[in-house]
């Protein structure tokens, strides 16, 4: 579990078993790649050939797995399940969720590759001619393949797993979460801290080298701007420093401020790029294109999943398809756990329409634009010299296509500040991600540990970059792809078990108001629940009801379990206007029955007339929530035995689950517990009262 101040040092979340491993894991492979480059490109070259020899096809068969899982959690009838509880709310809007899940996931990779890769595949190709129309048609499609609804099914699996389980059962936001419907409380011991290191070291050195490798294409399009700027190092770890400078700005700024603007603008940078260039370039052939490759790729979808060229025997495959699959693998850790970090209150049917779809129609556009413009200005115009620039550095591949369209210079400047912001949004996320790892799954962790990890990836990412390192651990990092793999299937399998778990949960609480009050309480229960309906009580007069008749029922209740050997305990707070009658059983999941104060506007209805538009009229409601949040009914005006019947049903349903589950894992809550008991503080205006909006966004922050 995560550490707190107390424990880790003043100012501190970190985690110390994880923490001083991954420092140390770090240092050593820095060190002893410096020492070395070339011993250890040797090495890390030997295993990652042998890993895409004799593992290709379970890489491949991984891949498939995930999209099939992912795509079928969206299609069963778990997808309306939410990661977090029942009422909560996105916590970001959709235009801003997108902008961060793609700028984290891989916007940087469109730059680089949507023009390199089409015309590197065109002058190329794994089968047949080159520099022919069939070679154009593959090209593309290949494009759509390596960066299409696989690359996100990967993304996507990891960011769901650990969504649900932290924000739908209260565990670590944490890659140790996804393990614990299989080894359960393990995941707190050296287990869980290995698996958050491996995961630690993968973020690092696929971030590190990422931006080492990458400030090659800020460097080329500085260069095309500025002749007298030369390609070297140096100005390549001029520009890691000024982008670690910026990320450790932006982390400091925090989530919403920092990464969540950044994002945005990323977002407006690139789609303004990409219009202008369908704008300037063969737009209809562009619109035709896109249509066709769209449906040649949903077309062949199965045929490439499953070709490993085993007939042909080409090193192509493993250059290409299983170096970009290992290498998202690689990066799955980081940017899962990012996109599960900003997907609470979403339910799983959006959160897997949102992650695969949306980011993947917009590459296909991407690659359209860039792509097609390249291979129409080479096949058409005959600006042929192109294949030859890209295939000497494909860094410049983007910059040598702005030359052949009107306004070059200022469309590069724009760009090589659109990858400026691109890396910068990479490394604050994955320092946060890093941050969380580091944290036991810390949410909120103190300003200088983001900033240690921000400077961190700067510094090695130079290191290595002067030292010649980087293609090392590059093919280190794609080598540690295949272990992280087998861990996703796991935690795939894992989700799976908790989800049954959870559709037997949802079966035994299945159920309506009416049938819930449906003859079983007092013969006057009709008739105060049709005074409910239309009085519109204080908020006097609901909290004279909650502290006299429902905290009667409620202790009458405990009396009776503890007769029975139960622990029970009801608590009034009086501070945030509500109680709650806890039953806590030994390894099992505790039950829990809370009646709340809420605030809510006066309906139109119940005004005699309409009320001035300054006055602003509320009325109070004395509403059920249980561990999966409000359930959105009201007790007000019930007597004791309406109140005790209403209570004992809940339960009833509650052991109902425990006794069809019997192989379910008891979800450790005690963090979201203490949380029920503080909830955040109400608003100004009215002392001591959530209104409804609120308690739910609030309330959003525990487990329901």
């Amino acid at each position: 579990m995560t550490q707190d101040a107390s424990k880790a040092g003043v100012g501190s979340t970190v985690l110390i078993p994880v923490f001083i491993p991954a420092v140390i894991v770090i240092l050593m492979l820095v060190v002893g790649t410096i020492s070395n480059p070339e011993l250890a490109g040797k090495a890390f070259a030997t295993t990652l050939s042998y890993i895409t020899e004799t593992f290709g096809w379970f890489y491949m068969l991984s891949v498939a797995f995930f999209l099939v899982f992912i795509v079928s959690m969206a299609l069963t009838k778990w997808g309306h399940i939410k990661l977090g509880p029942d009422h909560a709310d996105p916590q970001y809007s959709f235009p801003a969720w997108f902008a961060m899940l793609f700028s984290a996931g891989y916007g940087i990779a469109l730059l680089f590759f949507g023009v390199a890769e089409p015309v590197l595949h065109f002058a190329s190709p794994p089968e047949g001619a080159a520099e022919t129309v069939n070679s154009a048609k593959q090209a593309m499609q290949i494009a759509f393949f390596h960066w299409g609804f696989h690359i996100w099914a990967i993304y996507g699996l990891v960011g769901l797993v650990l969504a649900y389980f932290a924000f739908r059962h209260g565990l670590p936001l944490s890659i140790r979460s996804a393990l614990y419907p299989l080894i359960g409380d393990k995941i707190y011991g050296p287990m869980g801290h290995a698996v958050d290191v491996f995961a630690i070291l993968g973020t690092m050195f696929g971030i590190a080298t990422t931006l080492g490798l990458s400030v090659a294409q800020i460097n080329a399009g500085m260069n095309y701007l500025w002749p007298e700027i030369p390609i070297s190092v140096t100005v390549q770890i001029i520009a890691i420093a000024v982008i670690t400078c910026l990320a450790i700005f932006s982390v400091v700024a925090g989530m919403d401020k920092g990464v969540k603007r950044l994002s945005i603008l990323n977002m407006l940078l690139a789609v303004s790029l990409m219009i202008f260039v369908f704008i300037v370039g063969p737009s209809v052939h562009i619109l035709e294109t896109f249509l066709q490759n769209t449906g040649s790729y949903l077309n062949n979808i199965v045929e490439r999943t499953f070709n490993l060229q085993a007939y042909s025997r080409s090193d192509w495959i493993g250059n290409w398809t299983l170096f970009i699959f290992g290498w998202t693998i690689a990066w799955a850790p980081f940017v899962g756990l990012f996109i599960a970090k900003i997907s609470r209150g979403r339910t799983i049917r959006q959160f897997v329409v949102g992650v695969m779809l949306v980011p993947s129609v917009f590459t296909f556009m991407w690659f359209s634009v860039f792509g097609d413009t390249a291979l129409n200005l080479i096949m058409n115009e005959g600006y042929t010299t192109l294949i030859g620039d890209v295939q000497a550095d494909h860094a410049t591949a983007l910059f040598k296509l702005y030359e052949a369209l009107p306004l070059s210079s200022i469309v590069s400047f724009i760009t090589v500040i659109l990858i400026i912001t691109f890396f910068v949004t990479s490394s604050d996320s994955g320092s946060l991600v890093i941050d969380s790892l580091a944290s036991g799954g810390a949410i909120h962790t103190p300003a200088w540990q983001r900033v240690f990890w921000a400077t961190s990836e700067g510094l090695v990412a130079s290191a290595l970059l002067l030292a010649g390192g980087l293609s090392a651990l590059q093919t280190m990092t794609i080598a540690s792809a295949l272990p992280f793999s087998i861990i996703m299937i796991i935690a795939a399998v894992g989700m799976w078990r908790a989800l049954v778990i959870e559709g037997h949960h949802h079966r035994s609480l299945k159920t309506d108001v009416q049938q819930r009050f449906s003859g079983t309480s007092g013969k006057g229960l009709w008739r105060r629940r049709l005074a409910g309906l239309v009085n519109f009580p204080d908020q006097a007069k609901v909290w004279e009801f909650m502290t006299t008749t429902v905290n009667k029922a409620m202790h009458r209740v405990e009396r009776e379990l503890t007769k029975q050997g139960w622990s029970a305990e009801t608590h009034l707070d009086e501070e945030h206007l509500r109680l709650y009658l806890k039953v806590v059983k030994e390894e099992q999941v505790d039950f829990i029955y809370e009646i709340r104060m809420l605030e809510h506007l006066l309906p139109d209805y119940a005004y005699p007339e309409m009320p001035d538009e300054e006055t602003q009229r509320h009325y109070y409601r004395a509403e059920v929530f249980l561990r999966r949040g409000g359930q959105l009914y009201d007790i007000y005006g019930f007597d004791q035995q309406d109140i005790i019947t209403d209570i004992l049903d809940q339960f009833e349903k509650h052991l109902h689950f425990l006794h069809i589950s019997p192989g379910s894992l008891p979800w450790r809550m005690e963090e979201h517990d203490d949380l029920l008991s503080t909830p955040p503080e109400p608003p100004e205006e009215e002392p001591g009262v959530q209104s409804s909006e609120q308690s739910y966004n609030a309330d959003s922050r525990q487990d329901g």
